[in-house]
């Protein structure tokens, strides 16, 4: 796909019926916002939000979802710290898990059909929503700062060695791969199957939500996630995908492979298109009870 036209799609999340830009997560009684300003260098990633549960005991430990945004919000650190609490609809979609059972946000769509609100429903039924620490820092776009493969390093290494303990040393947290999971929405979904391939030690879990990347690519990064389930042990990968999303046919070809070689995956594809209001009525929510499932098993 040539670039103009795959940046493009992954600026689609800010269309139809898409919130104007406040870079303001809503406040909640379920979480304490964190904002840290961290030490390093500002052209790739120095800022994140901490969205610290406040609804269990003090000192409990959760385990730690870190969530990367899209090409809309890159350029502007208030917009990508903000992106997922705000216009991704992750602290709504976190209250609604807690607070089951969950009700549609927009049901003149059919984007959160019955049969699906059942399933999650009973889920949760049978065992409540437990929490995450959500961490959102900055995305750069790797192809704006220079050279993509050296952003997408110098990034990766902010996220081990300056991000991570950043977080650990702010908030009580599990730490560890069986406790961390990484998950990007569109050009957040690229990049973190990006990091996950290079820092594969800190993730037990990784997924994208209508990750942006194409058929080619999807099928190499396939191939290099079983190999690092091959060297590192079992990790579980999540591919979510909506119905009218310009990059489904990349995603489920990404899980087929993932399926022929062996890798523990999940594959969702509601119907919806690739924007906003899709997210905060399905997508965000789908993601964040994915991730808690399999991270507080361990």
């Amino acid at each position: 796909m040539e670039r103009r036209a795959f940046f493009g799609l992954c600026g689609a999340a800010g269309g139809a019926l898409a919130f104007p830009a406040r870079a303001a997560t809503p406040k909640s009684s379920d979480f304490v916002q964190h904002d840290l300003i961290l030490d390093a260098d500002k052209r790739i990633a120095r800022r994140a939000l901490v969205l610290a549960p406040t609804h269990v005991p003090p000192g409990t430990k959760l385990p730690v979802l870190v969530l990367l945004h899209g090409l809309g919000e890159t350029g502007n650190e208030l917009l990508g710290i903000h992106a997922w609490g705000e216009r991704y609809g992750a602290v709504r979609a976190y209250e609604r898990l807690r607070r089951a059972p969950v009700q549609k946000l927009y049901p003149k769509h059919p984007w959160f059909s019955d049969a699906h609100l059942e399933k999650v429903n009973a889920a949760l039924e049978q065992r409540s929503f437990g929490g995450l620490v959500l961490v959102c820092p900055v995305t750069p776009n790797p192809h704006k700062v220079g050279p993509a493969a050296k952003t997408l390093d110098r990034y990766a290494d902010f996220i081990e060695s300056t991000l991570l303990p950043a977080v650990h040393a702010k908030v009580p947290c599990l730490t560890g791969p069986a406790h961390t999971g990484l998950d990007g929405c569109s050009l957040g979904g690229y990049v973190g199957v990006e990091v996950f391939l290079r820092k594969p030690k800190l993730f037990g879990t990784f997924g994208g939500v209508q990750a942006a990347f194409n058929v080619p690519s999807a099928l190499r990064y396939a191939e290099r996630i079983a190999a690092v389930v091959e060297a590192h042990g079992a990790r579980s990968v999540r591919v979510g995908t909506s119905s009218e999303d310009p990059f489904r046919k990349a995603n489920e070809a990404f899980a087929k492979q993932l399926g022929k070689r062996g890798v523990d995956h999940e594959l969702s594809v509601p119907p919806g298109p690739h924007n906003q209001p899709w997210l905060r009525e399905v997508g965000t929510l789908d993601m964040l009870l994915w991730h808690e499932r399999r991270l507080a098993k361990n």
